[in-house]
């Protein structure tokens, strides 16, 4: 066709918008779970954390939406097929003068609206797949945190996507500008600093940042390296990460001071 149509897919909308409502209910569910809950409990199975509770039921909400996606694709490529048959008629029918080019043209965007449902089905499943993807490597990253997280003081742990350094002295932020001195008298510009204190994708993730900076520096550069071992030189806690991690970090960034907990 010479000119591309617009269509709009109202079942995939309202599967999305069906999703989302769910979603927002298992929060509220969730919330007023914890209010009702009694005081004492129970020295029963522990019940999982908040997070992990709003984590599971996401990663099903997700399959479950993936499912149904799944089960529409079908239906969708099969309404391709018939409407390619109908503009093949109409094609023949148009030749032979039996049909008008009004009736050709309808016959040839039924067939478009039925490859725009096709594919807008299949994008939804990507994304489906990337969400939960990107919620698993969620789950484990933060679990090699918490285990980081149980480092002896002046103990060291690398992993593929982080290095965290749990400094022997003090910290605070106070102490910054011995930081900047060093890196600036280093590699003469200012020390990249992204977020100095509470910042608002830490707000977001409910991550109590207010004791620590983000520095925009890969861990694996000179400069990354400089700054390491200036930390480490020092006593100064840090967590180097080399990639982003959902929840945790945006991207690579040396974060200085001691690990964020979620409040």
């Amino acid at each position: 066709m010479s000119r591309s149509i617009k269509t709009r897919n109202p079942y995939p909308l309202a599967a999305r918008a069906l999703f989302l409502c769910l979603t927002v209910l298992i929060l509220f569910a969730d919330i007023d779970a914890q209010k009702k809950r009694p005081a004492v409990q129970p020295r029963t199975k522990q019940p999982a954390s908040e997070l992990e509770k709003l984590r599971k039921d996401y990663l099903e909400l997700t399959k479950q939406y993936k499912a149904s996606l799944e089960r529409l694709l079908p239906l969708y490529q099969s309404s391709v097929r018939k409407a390619e048959d109908r503009f093949t008629k109409s094609k023949e029918l148009f030749q032979q003068g039996l049909i008008s080019k009004s009736e050709l043209d309808e016959s040839g965007q039924a067939v478009t609206i039925a490859q725009a449902k096709v594919a807008d089905v299949q994008q939804q499943t990507i994304s489906a797949n990337t969400q939960i993807a990107q919620t698993l490597v969620e789950v484990e990253s933060e679990k090699q945190i918490a285990r980081a997280g149980r480092v002896p003081k002046g103990g060291l742990i690398r992993t593929t996507s982080f290095i965290r350094f749990n400094g022997g002295g003090s910290w605070s932020l106070a102490q910054a500008g011995k930081i900047e001195s060093f890196f600036q008298e280093k590699f003469k510009r200012p020390l990249p600093i992204a977020v100095f204190g509470q910042g608002p994708i830490h707000n977001q993730w409910r991550l109590d940042h207010h004791n620590a900076m983000d520095v925009s520096v890969y861990p694996d550069t000179i400069e990354g390296q400089a700054l390491i071992d200036f930390l480490r030189a020092n006593g100064i806690p840090f967590s180097a990460f080399r990639t982003a991690i959902p929840g945790i970090a945006t991207g690579p960034h040396i974060h200085i001071g001691l690990p964020s907990h979620r409040y």
